[in-house]
């Protein structure tokens, strides 16, 4: 079962990167995703130890962004690829049989192309404008999950993502998403890691009582 709730790290370094998992880890995160961009394999391999150290503590699950080889050298309970990194058919074959993989979407296309390569989730988006994320595809606003994942009609879970703010997640719900991915809005502020669980519990139970894949 993939959390509803996945964590974004996000920092001016490595430490703080680190220290905002510590953070999200002891305000109840169920998962968190190690995002290291422009730093060397070095760095990213030794922050990822860490990072592994600290979700283990906690029993929080550890997804790495695009770096799947460290992810496996670590032991980390995935890898996230983006829409540039290497095919998660490959890299499935690299991992242990126990990792999960995940991939970025931002139309239906890459959507479908992910669901046959088997990932065991998509990272749908952008909700909004980010300015976490350089290169930023055509946002999708709540017509544009809506229309995915009608069309889609699959179980592979869908995680919304992309300036998501705790206002938003009982609309972005009733599109049939399974969750969210957030960053800023929870590193400036870790009580909303329990908020944010609250809502997309609550809401979930209630929209999977009325809705189903393929409904309209």
């Amino acid at each position: 079962m993939i959390p509803k709730l996945h964590y974004i790290s996000q920092g001016s370094s490595p430490k703080t990167h680190l220290e905002n998992i510590q953070q999200a880890c002891q305000s109840g995160a169920e998962l968190v995703q190690l995002r290291l961009k422009n730093y060397s394999e070095k760095k990213i391999l030794k922050a990822a130890e860490e990072a592994r150290d600290i979700t283990a503590h906690f029993q929080t699950r550890l997804i790495i962004n695009d770096h799947y080889k460290i992810a496996k050298t670590v032991k980390a309970d995935g890898v996230h690829l983006g829409k540039s990194d290497a095919d998660p058919e490959t890299v499935r074959k690299s991992l242990y049989s126990w990792q999960i993989v995940g991939g970025t979407a931002n139309t239906l296309d890459d959507c479908e192309s992910l669901i046959n390569k088997k990932v065991d989730y998509i990272g749908l988006g952008p909700f909004r404008f980010t300015e976490t994320k350089e290169n930023l595809s055509p946002i999708l606003g709540l017509s544009g999950y809506q229309s995915i994942i009608e069309s889609l009609n699959s179980e592979t879970p869908i995680i919304a993502i992309g300036g998501i703010t705790i206002n938003d997640i009982p609309e972005l719900l009733k599109t049939g998403i399974h969750g969210i991915a957030a960053s800023g809005e929870i590193t400036k502020a870790f009580t909303n890691i329990g908020k944010i669980n609250k809502l997309l519990r609550s809401e979930n139970d209630l929209v999977e009582q009325v809705w189903k894949p393929g409904e309209k």
